[in-house]
């Protein structure tokens, strides 16, 4: 019986990330880094692909990811028109060391603050670093967790898929 519980889990499991894969954005109230509300349901690109890079100031990782993403970003923008929005989920007491990081390291992200982790409670995120890639319709066509030094070019690889079709 234990086996077909498995089984069961791992299939609703699977049906569950699949749904998920054209699921539109939910709705939080986030902030920007002037303090400008933002309403993460209303997110987009002007129909071009773009990412969600949730990351903390405390994440080594993910740090990582968002300087090996600046190193070629422009060249990105320049070929596909893709834009990144870096998303903080520090806490409130340590979000006033969002700016400071964004301004030191010199990322041209927009960069919005979840200080109560509500949108990133609402995408399913558990750890940071996570990263979706979100089509031109504003649905999720990938997710990743984690980050290994080079994996930043599946982004931009699938952010080419997208915009052939």
């Amino acid at each position: 019986m234990k086996l077909i519980s498995r089984i069961f889990l791992v299939a609703a499991l699977a049906l569950a990330g699949g749904a998920t894969a054209s699921a539109q954005l939910p709705s939080a109230q986030l902030k920007d880094l002037s303090g400008k509300p933002v309403d993460t349901a209303t997110l987009s690109n002007d129909g071009k692909p773009f990412v969600i890079s949730f990351f903390a100031t405390w994440c080594k990782p993910c740090l990582r990811e968002l300087k090996a993403i600046h190193e070629v970003y422009p060249d990105w923008q320049d070929e596909t028109g893709m834009k990144l929005i870096a998303v903080s989920i520090d806490e409130a007491q340590n979000a006033s060391k969002v700016k400071p990081l964004a301004d030191a390291e010199g990322w041209d992200y927009e960069v919005l603050l979840d200080p109560n982790s509500d949108f990133a409670r609402a995408m399913g995120v558990n750890n940071v670093p996570h990263v979706f890639i979100i089509d031109g319709e504003g649905r999720i066509a990938e997710q990743k967790v984690g980050y290994t030094d080079g994996s930043e070019g599946h982004l931009i690889e699938k952010i080419r898929e997208l915009e052939s079709k």
